[in-house]
């Protein structure tokens, strides 16, 4: 009869209902620490597309001052005040990516100027495959129109397309292009004109040794991670282009260092910037030479030399520093390409590094332990499991 009596107060629960208490009072706090994720998750893509126009350019310049953190602290080691080494990467960093882009839109202006004009040469070229097309279009026609006799006829509608010219598309952007590149801009300045006070204040911050310790490891992590990988690849992607364009003179390409700056600007995307640079390239042997193989010249040097960066080169120099799934980067190309486009798709290897590298320091949650063995959410990280 007294078995389901409340405890009286002052009297302590068994040890094992106390355990009992625990663990339901674990699980739960775990359960709803799992709830939250799940909506944080399903909710975070779609408030980042939304509001594109202000996480995409704070995320941009995040990473980039990230990438130009070693820059700032070869600075600072020689002497040189934060905020003066802050903005002597700027300047550079600006500078870099100005000579990038004249490289790339100045003459990519002229050829857009000249597809009027070479319209017969690209039409000429791609005869004998127009032929192909024409007769198969005109065996689909026949058969669209036998099938639509049997049919009434239907009203039909005029849509006045509007005239949405490349300079009045140009004019319309240009200002708000500007404003985002001014905001990424201050964003990277004051955040590594900040960098050591902050860094320093984060990690003496913390209420313990390991704390403080775990803190230090994972910033430091992060940065050498981001810069490593930047780093290497931006030099790749240089040399890259650099020999596409030497490729392209040889082959009588006009503009070779355009399609060496395109070529290294679009092998930062993962699987799909090669292939936008064999269609680019293509694009452009058509508009240069007269016959289809002469056209077909410049995409298949740039492949083989895809080919023997991909396997070969980049493997045996980044691979050695940083190893990444390749499904991974796959779904998180595809992930930031859906939320950002093309920025995202740029972006989409650097923050999968950082969240790596972040995971791997800090420990990363343990959904399947929570669901069928513990009913905990996290695990140690990969760094301490070694210590142990």
């Amino acid at each position: 009869m007294n078995e389901h009596l409340p405890t009286p107060v002052g009297e302590s629960l068994p040890e094992h209902e106390l355990h009992a208490v625990e663990v339901k009072r674990v699980r739960l706090l775990a359960s709803l620490t799992l709830i939250a994720g799940l909506a944080l998750v399903l909710g975070l893509p779609f408030a980042l597309r939304e509001g594109a126009e202000f996480f995409m350019p704070v995320t941009a310049a995040l990473v980039v001052a990230i990438a130009l953190v070693p820059l700032l602290e070869w600075f600072e080691r020689r002497g040189v005040p934060s905020k003066l080494a802050a903005g002597l990467c700027v300047v550079i960093f600006l500078g870099i990516a100005i000579f990038a882009v004249a490289s790339i839109a100045l003459p990519a202006t002229d050829w857009v100027a000249l597809i009027p004009t070479r319209v017969d040469r690209v039409q000429h070229a791609l005869h004998p495959l127009l032929e192909f097309y024409s007769k198969a279009q005109r065996f689909i026609d026949h058969t669209a129109q036998q099938i639509a006799a049997a049919k009434p006829p239907q009203a039909r509608t005029v849509q006045v397309a509007e005239n949405n010219t490349m300079l009045g598309m140009v004019t319309t952007s240009a200002p708000h292009i500007a404003i985002q590149l001014f905001f990424s801009l201050l964003v990277i300045f004051f955040f590594l004109s900040g960098w050591t006070a902050m860094r320093k204040r984060t990690i003496t911050s913390r209420g313990s040794f390991e704390g403080a310790l775990t803190t230090a490891r994972v910033i430091q992590q992060v940065v050498v991670a981001t810069s490593t990988y930047l780093g290497t690849i931006t030099l790749i992607n240089v040399g890259m282009g650099a020999i596409t364009a030497l490729a392209m003179w040889l082959v009588g390409m006009d503009s070779p260092l355009m399609w060496g700056g395109i070529v290294a600007l679009l092998n930062y995307i993962p699987y799909i910037g090669p292939i936008a640079s064999v269609c680019l390239l293509a694009l452009g042997g058509l508009m240069t030479f007269t016959d289809l193989w002469g056209a077909l010249t410049p995409p298949a040097i740039f492949l083989a030399l895809h080919l023997v960066e991909a396997n070969a080169f980049t493997p045996m120099v980044v691979g050695r520093r940083i190893e990444v799934n390749p499904l991974a980067i796959l779904v998180s190309l595809s992930f930031w390409a859906w939320v950002w486009g093309t920025v995202g798709a740029l972006l989409a290897v650097p923050l999968l590094i950082i969240l790596k590298t972040v995971f791997a320091a800090a420990g990363t949650p343990d959904i399947a332990g929570f669901l069928f063995e513990r009913g905990t959410l996290t695990h140690i990280g990969d760094d301490d499991e070694k210590d142990d």
